[in-house]
């Protein structure tokens, strides 16, 4: 990203989805990104894409042709910090449909951009405890000894800070998927 990355797009940084008027269970999403070596990385990018509670994602648009969409955007950005942390406040999203048209178990999508990566990487976080994590489609193509890097922990046992961390080679590597 070089260090253009905090001249043309600190604008868009957007850590907080939440807003008066959306509904849903307010959770914390936070985490580090690592090397390989297990240092953070200080000047990462970290996009999240996601659906409401209802499981429908943000068409944009006002008017009757847009009257069923969300007004929750579910698009945040934030940048890490010298400790390689980000953080974001957002909702629980929905389950949405996968293309064979069963349910995907809710989950947040993840861009990451940061220096030395010709390309982003991609990646899902998927929520602690969550029975549709058996059924999800993607989470299923993922090795059972892999699983965890796409799952969230609970800081605490009852609250709603989970804790995600972006490990980019090495042990616990987290999975990527290509595009």
């Amino acid at each position: 990203m070089g260090p253009f990355l905090h001249i043309g797009l600190d604008w868009l940084n957007t850590a907080d989805l939440t807003g008066t008027n959306i509904s849903g269970e307010r959770i914390t999403i936070q985490g580090r990104v690592l090397d390989a070596d297990g240092n953070p990385v200080p000047d990462a990018l970290i996009e999240i894409w996601q659906a409401d509670e209802q499981g429908q994602y943000y068409a944009g648009g006002t008017g009757t042709e847009k009257s069923t969409t969300t007004s929750f955007r579910g698009f945040g950005r934030a940048p890490t910090g010298d400790d390689g942390t980000f953080r974001f406040v957002t909702i629980k999203p929905g389950r949405v449909p996968a293309p064979d048209g069963t349910l995907q178990a809710p989950h947040i999508v993840v861009t990451i951009f940061m220096r030395g990566l010709l390309k982003h990487l991609i990646s899902r976080i998927y929520f602690p405890d969550e029975p549709a994590n058996a059924d999800d489609m993607v989470l299923k193509l993922v090795p059972v000894e892999r699983q965890h890097t796409l799952i969230a922990r609970r800081v605490e046992a009852g609250e709603s800070t989970l804790t995600w961390n972006v490990v980019l080679q090495g042990v616990d590597e987290t999975v990527f998927f290509g595009v």
